[in-house]
């Protein structure tokens, strides 16, 4: 059912893309749940793309809610292999400024309430996650951002991303933990969306948006749920034409990468040893493996 090889998943402030053309909503069921919400399948730059709200259009559903599993289930079920996560982040470093545009190659897990992986149940895989990110893609995405020469945007390459539980901000204590690490960035969604894109075999990249500078810096106020809003809003349109850039470039020239085949020496119990059941459920993942 291969609909659309481009995904992009919209978060705090990115419900939507204005730019699809052609659209049409679709529900899928996967066997860990329901999607965040319906996916929106159209074209961007004449190209089909899938479209997911990561919180749910009304953002209903909290970071530790979201069915990471069933969002990136419902990605590959459409045929996806290149897939573009907009976040919202807090900055942890003085030179990344409310409004610049971070391209992370790291991450840090501090979650501690999220399944992220699709395996277990009877089969083993251990997936290769040194670089978590597919760093064709990450340029791509980085080159789009340059190339577009936003106003008020500086443009990060790189970065180490902290993903944390939430749903409450960082204390001051551990926001400088996180700098003395040498951290860039921190937001609450993104390493689990990696971790899965990688065993689905999608490559995966962040386009990181900064709203604030997290609670450490001592020449700025707290971060606040309207100061977030408010440089979300900012920051929206802008994201809107990186991704309509990228999918333009990514179009063009597919890129490969070695997230297409992570699977491949990943999986340590012999299939035919696997219960029926866990097969049938991971079916979509196995059946190239599964010969």
């Amino acid at each position: 059912m291969t609909q659309a090889k481009i995904g992009i998943i919209g978060g705090s402030g990115l419900y939507k893309m204005d730019a699809l053309k052609d659209v049409k909503e679709i529900t899928l069921d996967t066997p860990f749940g329901s999607p965040s919400d319906a996916l929106i399948v159209g074209t961007l730059e004449e190209t089909p793309v899938a479209f997911l709200a990561r919180h749910g259009r009304n953002h209903h559903l909290m970071p530790t809610e979201l069915p990471f599993r069933a969002n990136i289930h419902a990605m590959k079920q459409l045929g996806v292999e290149y897939l573009i996560s907009a976040s919202a982040v807090g900055s942890l470093q003085e030179s990344m400024k409310p409004l610049d545009m971070v391209i992370p190659d790291q991450f840090i897990d501090r979650t501690k309430n999220r399944i992220s992986t699709f395996f277990g149940e009877g089969i083993v895989a251990h997936i290769s996650f040194g670089d978590p990110i597919c760093p064709n893609l990450a340029k791509i995405l980085a080159d789009a951002v340059a190339s577009l020469e936003l106003p008020d945007v500086t443009l990060h390459r790189n970065g180490t991303y902290v993903c944390m539980e939430g749903p409450a901000f960082s204390t001051k204590a551990e926001s400088n933990l996180y700098r003395s690490w040498g951290a860039s960035i921190i937001g609450m969604t993104n390493l689990p969306e990696a971790k899965l894109a990688r065993e689905a075999e999608i490559a995966y990249a962040t386009l990181a948006l900064v709203t604030d500078y997290d609670c450490w810096h001592p020449d700025h106020d707290q971060v606040t749920v309207e100061m977030v809003i408010a440089n979300l809003q900012r920051n929206a349109i802008n994201a809107q034409k990186v991704i309509q850039e990228t999918v333009r470039r990514l179009a063009l020239d597919p890129p490969p990468s070695a997230a297409h085949s992570a699977l491949q020496y990943a999986i340590l119990t012999p299939l035919d040893k696997v219960p029926l059941s866990t097969r049938e459920k991971l079916a979509l993942f196995l059946e190239k493996y599964d010969k």
